[in-house]
């Protein structure tokens, strides 16, 4: 009776599934993170909104359905709130610190625009913001992505960044230091939803993975897609460069949820707390 009583008691304290795979590689909530949120077994995938925004919902182990919310860097550790088919459920963020990167910027104008670059500018962050809304009904094609590069990690995510000493928004990517005409491969398959050559990113490329979560390529040296491409995982879509903004060749890679740009390091197994 006694090691009936053990065993019951052992089965009580396990919990009610074993963490999935995804959950495992992508749970990291935090300011600029990801929290997974487990919504149940349902016969179709629930709804979730996060800050009335759609979020991906992809099914784990064909048992129950999960929530992969992108977390902005703006949201305070504390208790947020995902709307699922009506009905509340919370998760926990919790904090991590982010250092600060100071660079030199010899082009005064990539500090300081005029008037006639701001305006190109809030034209271009136009394009771009409306980019990262876009919501597609596919499923990504993987969640654990190939890095884009071949190279090591430069600049993190979430560097708190001073050019020629004056406060800039912070890091929202992740750097690859990489030579020039390196090729750069889609971490994932998805289509194509945005080019061009803009001011502070220079050679730029969009792709949608489907249900939002979208990566972005920019400093590019070369532009290998045309618009609506489809790129399957490990085709090339340009080639590292040193365009817009930058001190030298790397690659900046952005990774964008629900309209959330999140650390890229988590998809790729390197993320740090």
């Amino acid at each position: 009776m006694r090691l009936l009583a053990l065993a019951i008691a052992l089965c009580l304290a396990l919990p009610v599934h074993a963490e999935g795979f995804i959950s495992r590689l992508l749970n990291k909530p935090v300011p600029g993170g990801v929290a997974v949120v487990d919504l149940g077994p349902a016969p179709n995938a629930p709804a979730a909104r996060f800050q009335n925004k759609p979020v991906l919902v992809i099914h784990e182990d064909q048992q129950r359905w999960i929530a992969i919310v992108g977390i902005p860097l703006s949201v305070k550790p504390g208790i947020e709130q995902l709307l699922v088919a009506g009905k509340t459920r919370e998760f926990e963020v919790g904090n991590k610190h982010y250092t600060e990167q100071r660079i030199t910027i010899k082009n005064q104008q990539q500090v300081n625009p005029n008037a006639k670059n701001l305006a190109r500018i809030e034209r271009e962050l136009s394009e771009q913001t409306h980019a990262y809304q876009q919501f597609s009904a596919r499923q990504p094609s993987n969640l654990l992505f190939d890095r884009p590069v071949n190279g090591p990690l430069s600049s993190p995510f979430g560097l708190r960044r001073f050019f020629n000493g004056e406060e800039r928004n912070p890091h929202s990517g992740l750097d690859f230091a990489a030579n020039s005409g390196t090729p750069i491969k889609a971490p994932a398959a998805g289509k194509v939803i945005l080019i061009g050559d803009y001011f502070f990113n220079g050679k730029t490329v969009f792709i949608d993975h489907g249900q939002g979560l979208i990566s972005m390529f920019c400093h590019l040296s070369a532009i290998g897609v045309k618009l609506g491409d489809e790129l399957p995982r490990g085709g090339v879509l340009g080639k590292v460069g040193a365009t817009g903004r930058a001190t030298g060749p790397h690659l900046h890679w952005n990774v964008s949820l629900n309209d959330a740009r999140v650390d890229p390091a988590i998809f790729i197994g390197a993320f740090k707390p």
